[in-house]
């Protein structure tokens, strides 16, 4: 009779290991159903977060290295911007005809600033001479605005009188020119007459017309 309690006993204690086996295996794989979910859900948030960070505002997704177009050398208004010494050529050349009391010498602006610039009025026009620096009085005529396409040209005229007085005259050894609304020159060569009567001191005898009062050089 003892016997048979003592196998009753053991066999109750293996049932009860087995039972806590299972429990403990079936706990386990709970716990790494779980976890994986729980992984997969994250990795899925995670790849979600990373697409929705590559769309930009329209929704679309954006490639890399695009960059914006580049700008049409206008203001942020919207207007062009004027002209500057530095994006201009600046030529001149003789225009005089034979026998004329007035000699004239064209002196030409080129945009060559790789954009449209705006130019407008007169230029600051100064001829230097053996006698000192002698500015050019505006003739007064109407100044018109233009848009400098880039690549154009736009020419004005500067007039002097002709030294036919059989004198030395006041020799001009250069000129110096503006543009319209810039403090920058730009001296030049003289082309014209090699020299210019000498006056009463009344006045400047040079006048300068304004932007496209001259054909282009040539």
């Amino acid at each position: 009779m003892r016997v048979n309690k003592l196998t009753i006993a053991a066999l109750a204690v293996v049932a009860g290991l087995s039972l806590t086996a299972c429990q403990n295996d079936d706990l386990a794989a709970d716990q790494g159903d779980s976890s994986s979910s729980s992984s997969s859900s994250a990795g899925g948030s995670a790849q979600g977060s990373a697409k929705d960070s590559a769309k930009g505002s329209t929704g679309k997704e954006t490639g890399g290295g695009q960059g914006t177009s580049a700008g049409t050398g206008s203001g942020e208004d919207g207007e062009t911007g004027k002209c500057r010494t530095d994006e201009l050529e600046v030529t001149a050349v003789d225009h005089s005809a034979e026998g004329d009391p007035e000699g004239m010498v064209a002196v030409e602006f080129t945009n060559g600033g790789g954009r449209d610039c705006a130019m407008s009025g007169y230029a600051g026009v100064d001829l230097k001479t053996s006698a000192g620096s002698l500015s050019a009085e505006r003739t007064g005529e109407e100044a018109p605005s233009i848009v400098l396409k880039d690549g154009d040209s736009v020419a004005f005229a500067v007039s002097y009188p002709v030294n036919d007085s059989g004198g030395s005259g006041v020799r001009v050894t250069g000129l110096v020119v503006t543009p319209p609304n810039e403090t920058k020159s730009v001296t030049l060569d003289w082309p014209g007459a090699a020299s210019l009567p000498v006056t009463d001191g009344s006045g400047t005898p040079v006048k300068v017309g304004p932007i496209g009062s001259a054909g282009q050089g040539g």
